[in-house]
């Protein structure tokens, strides 16, 4: 790309969601810069507080999403000096970077935030599938009710982090050169720190606008008339879609694999029901902990075969009409286990969306009737109005699968071109490619083990944890929301409070013992993979590559990476090692 056009004049909107309808703002001097690193936004705000040069503390915390905001929290009021360092602007981790057009919660409300009642008691909201700037505006009162700001580093990009064992400190330096000490280090970068770019053919050559999903400029992008792409039918492909589709003069979607989304079920939350509401909310926090998801709702008891094919239908119809996960994980037992009981969930799934394409091309393409997958082996995405996108004229989705033979072979400077020879010109490019999910953010990181290696190297054929809490090798380093916990297969808040509590829980008793750190050994690392595999292997997902088995980066090790046990086993079975700290090789503080 040319350095002249990195300036180019944009017409852009601002994407205000206010009663479903957008009101558009136009600016100019837009950068036109396809960001790509989180050290790309590394900016140092001060020299004073958290933002010092050699600061000194006891626990560092890297990430303010959920579980970053969650061990600030908990470790300040343990009484520990703790600083959390945040690449964005403040926060909300994830939203803070997916602003895209209809970047929306797919995991429902009150379920869907954090416990603590000085947060929810004056907090009500107005859907019960908040969109990003609503969850921006949570995120703020959060920070403002727990006055957290004080303590925290913005715009801070983390690049580097070894261990001393003689200090029994972490050494942790940033991109724009600053170094801080911590005895502990909390890594809460989250699943989707890291994104992901394909490798496509003089990409650099296209001239009109293009953005990834989770860089998206502040300000929006104008699409109102263009001639429109999106490529990647994940979440945020999906939701990109249903905002654009109304709006843009011509939209291509263009799809690797089928999205096997569903309905979301979004509906207005009024604040007199939520006031009803918020006296069962402990009991409600305390029963989310119990289920597989760490939701509302969990499996049937019953096989899919132990009702007649009426009773399924009926079944099916009552999870379709709840809306949300509810078809996904409140479905029988054995649907994510047994490829028969499956076939019947996705011919239900089939039946009902198909219906709603009248294209019969398209509705092949986007709803085939033999499945692409087994359904939910990859995270369904939740969708309001998805598939009657394509009954507009202006829209039309792209099969660009290996087996279509009719990948994108190269970018142009008006468009992309395709195997079959067809050139799509076009103005306007969202690259919702999704990320170097699990692990990325903890790769990308510069983390440095006690051995002299690299994680990013470590990891390059498997990755390797303890409890899905802890790494080999990084002593007194914790990690939650990413490799090897529920992760994936869970609500967000569910899984970063048992894991916060649980890392909050053995820093307390580190300290109270008189250790100067713990490293969970080679050995239980070893036994823990195999747990997680032995997890996954009775399933149906390791038959997909998808994000729950490492993601679809060309080189990533075929695996799964998150905990599929469910969340009550998993907080039973990592709160057993603390007593003894089995697994975990002590070592006192001298003297």
């Amino acid at each position: 790309m040319q350095q002249s056009e990195l300036k180019k004049v944009l017409s852009i909107r601002s994407l205000v969601e206010v009663a479903g309808t957008h009101q558009v703002q136009t600016s100019e001097d837009q950068e036109r810069i396809l960001h790509r690193d989180l050290a790309e936004y590394g900016r140092r705000r001060s020299t004073t507080g958290p933002y010092a040069d050699n600061l000194e503390v006891d626990v560092l915390i890297v990430g303010a999403g959920f579980g970053g905001t969650y061990l600030l929290y908990e470790m300040r009021k343990a009484g520990y000096k703790t600083v959390l360092y945040e690449a964005g602007t403040s926060f909300g981790g994830t939203w803070r970077w997916n602003r895209y057009p209809g970047a929306r919660v797919d995991s429902e409300v009150p379920v869907y935030e954090l416990s603590i009642p000085e947060v929810w008691k004056e907090w009500t909201w107005s859907t019960n599938y908040p969109n990003y700037q609503e969850l921006q505006q949570y995120f703020d009162h959060v920070d403002k009710v727990l006055d957290l700001s004080k303590d925290c580093a913005f715009e801070t990009c983390v690049t580097g982090a070894e261990f001393d064992e003689q200090l029994g400190k972490w050494s942790v330096k940033t991109v724009d050169g600053r170094t801080a000490k911590a005895k502990f280090l909390v890594v809460a970068a989250g699943f989707a720190a890291k994104r992901y770019i394909p490798d496509f053919k003089t990409l650099d050559k296209f001239k009109g606008t293009m953005f990834h999903s989770s860089f998206w400029p502040t300000d929006g992008v104008d699409v109102r008339g263009k001639r429109c792409a999106v490529i990647g039918t994940g979440a945020s492909g999906v939701q990109i879609a249903q905002e654009w589709g109304p709006i843009a003069g011509e939209l291509k979607v263009f799809q690797r694999t089928p999205n096997l989304a569903i309905p979301m079920g979004k509906r207005d939350l009024s604040v007199e029901e939520q006031s009803r509401l918020k006296p069962f909310y402990p009991e409600l926090y305390a029963y989310r902990e119990t289920t597989f998801g760490g939701l509302c709702f969990d499996f049937s008891e019953k096989n899919t075969f132990d009702d007649s094919p009426s009773q399924r239908e009926e079944f099916y119809q009552q999870l379709w009409d709840h809306g949300g996960f509810a078809f996904w994980l409140g479905t029988y037992k054995d649907s994510l286990y047994d490829m028969k009981a499956n076939r019947e969930e996705y011919n239900f799934w089939a039946k009902k969306q198909r219906s709603r394409i009248h294209d019969p091309r398209k509705r092949d393409v986007l709803c085939p009737l033999e499945p692409p997958h087994p359904f939910g082996v990859k995270r369904p995405c939740l969708e309001q109005n998805y598939f009657e996108q394509f009954n507009r004229p202006g829209v039309d989705v792209i099969d660009i699968s290996e087996a279509s033979g009719n990948a994108i072979t190269e970018f142009t400077e008006t468009g992309i071109k395709t195997a079959d020879g067809s050139h799509h010109e076009l103005d306007v490019i969202a690259i919702a490619t999704g990320f170097d999910i699990t692990t990325g953010g903890m790769t990308n990181m510069g983390l440095k083990s006690v051995k002299g290696t690299y994680l990013q190297d470590e990891w390059k054929k498997a990755a390797h944890t303890y409890l899905g809490t802890t790494i080999s090798g990084y002593p007194n380093m914790f990690h939650l929301y990413g490799p090897h916990g529920p992760t994936l297969l869970s609500n967000g808040p569910t899984s970063v409070e048992i894991q916060g509590r649980w890392i909050r829980d053995a820093i307390n008793k580190i300290n109270s013992q008189g250790l100067k750190f713990i490293d969970p050994t080679e050995e239980a690392s070893a036994t823990w993979k195999n747990r997680i595999n032995e997890l996954s292997d009775i399933s149906l997902f390791p038959t997909t590559k998808s994000t729950y088995m490492g993601g679809s980066l060309p080189g990533k090790a075929f695996e799964q990476v998150n905990y599929a046990g469910g969340m009550s086993k998993y907080k039973e079975e990592i709160n057993a090692v603390l007593p003894d700290w089995k697994g975990f090789r002590t070592v006192a503080v001298e003297g």
